[in-house]
């Protein structure tokens, strides 16, 4: 999923497809489901959207988002959410643990 704080631009559905691609063939298991990639935008334009992701092969939804989440969230809850920082320093985690294993498991093909 990648959140955008501007409007739609076409090249970020060749980015999020470009980050789809490394995902399920760096990480990705034997089990696992396809990757889907999810693009948060501002705002969209729904024919640059559909001209955006017309060829591309893999699953891509494009979704505009509300910025007055905060304002309606209430205060309990508000505090009790992880930081940007907090949920950054885990995906790092669980990212370098995978590659690690994905690693592991070729070199275990190959000998």
């Amino acid at each position: 999923m990648k959140l955008k704080t501007t409007d739609f631009k076409p090249e970020y559905a060749g980015k999020l497809n470009f980050y789809l691609s490394a995902v399920d063939n760096l990480l990705k298991n034997e089990n696992d489901n396809p990757s889907i990639g999810i693009l948060l935008c501002k705002s969209k334009n729904k024919l640059k959207v559909e001209y955006a992701l017309r060829d591309m092969k893999k699953p891509i939804g494009v979704a505009e988002y509300i910025v007055k989440i905060s304002e309606t969230l209430p205060k309990k809850l508000q505090s009790s959410l992880p930081t940007i920082q907090d949920i950054e320093a885990e995906l790092v985690l669980i990212t370098e643990k995978n590659v690690k294993e994905k690693i592991i498991r070729k070199a275990k093909k190959t000998n």
